[in-house]
């Protein structure tokens, strides 16, 4: 009986897969967040900044997933029992020398886009640059990785909410603004549970490569209980700032956040992808309620 051959995607399929181009409205929101409240504070818009600060952000966010891609095969987590969505070179697209030449070459166009932004917002978008493209490294490279240890979800709350909205919102004003930081902690907190989901559907095969989440440390009824409390901290926090516009738009993110929380305590094994996915969306959700409380 022969054994059928796996079917290998056209290159290009690859490339887009490898990129995880699910992951960038994890990105991309945050980013039009900040912008969208330089622009309800100021009435005021740079397109031409705020499009390096989408490509920049995007290139960060891209070069961090191959690198993780090459590393987790080369730390031996990405196996066959892995329940995630397939991996560039655990499937053996690629190999993993040339997965992380294309992350170098992710962190370089964010480097060269910097360099534009730098012209703009000087010294603070330096730091903030030099502090995400490190951060893409260690995420999942050097002697202990931040993704191998329990503060992977403190490190989105971080980059993927608070500088990323920050940062977004300084390039458009060129003031430092606390509503920022308010609206990054409250979009940071569901990108940590998009993470808290990933790692939660891989606790067992984590734990057999040696690496020790958040998840470990809580167990599955503790970590059910953050999921909740990171979909549900967002809306007051959101609801009672002084920002600009009618806040009572973001009442509807509450049931929302409750059905995710029901469906992710029914939900194990490959279903926890959708769920995955459905978690990201709750993040842009957020960002759309606000954009709308702005024009409102």
């Amino acid at each position: 009986m022969s054994v059928s051959t796996p079917t290998i995607p056209p290159l290009f399929t690859r490339c887009i897969l490898a990129a995880r181009p699910k992951t960038l409205p994890l990105t991309l929101a945050p980013v039009f967040a900040g912008i969208a409240l330089a622009v309800a504070e100021t009435n005021q818009f740079t397109p031409v900044i705020a499009l390096c600060t989408l490509f920049a952000a995007m290139a960060i966010q891209i070069g961090t997933n191959l690198y993780n891609d090459a590393a987790d095969f080369e730390r031996g987590t990405d196996t066959p029992d892995r329940l995630g969505p397939q991996r560039a070179t655990a499937q053996g697209w690629f190999r993993a020398s040339q997965v992380k030449t294309a992350a170098h070459l992710m962190f370089l166009l964010a480097f060269v886009l910097g360099l534009v932004l730098l012209q703009r917002g000087g010294w603070p978008i330096f730091s903030i640059g030099i502090a995400s493209l490190v951060a893409g490294y260690a995420y999942t490279a050097g002697p202990r990785p931040i993704a191998y240890g329990p503060f992977g979800e403190l490190f989105v709350l971080v980059f993927f909410g608070i500088i990323t909205v920050v940062g977004s919102h300084y390039l458009q004003t060129l003031v430092f603004n606390w509503n920022a930081v308010i609206i990054g902690i409250a979009l940071g907190l569901p990108a940590a549970a998009v993470l808290l989901v990933n790692n939660y559907r891989d606790l067992d095969t984590d734990r057999a490569a040696g690496r020790r989440t958040l998840c470990h440390y809580l167990d599955r009824d503790r970590a059910r209980v953050l999921y909740a409390v990171l979909l549900l901290a967002p809306i007051p926090m959101l609801f009672l700032a002084p920002l600009p516009g009618a806040n009572e738009w973001l009442i509807i993110a509450f049931p929302l956040a409750v059905l995710l929380i029901v469906q992710f305590r029914r939900s194990n094994g490959a279903a926890l992808n959708v769920q995955l996915a459905r978690t990201a969306l709750f993040q842009s959700a957020l960002v759309l309620l606000l954009i709308l409380s702005f024009l409102f």
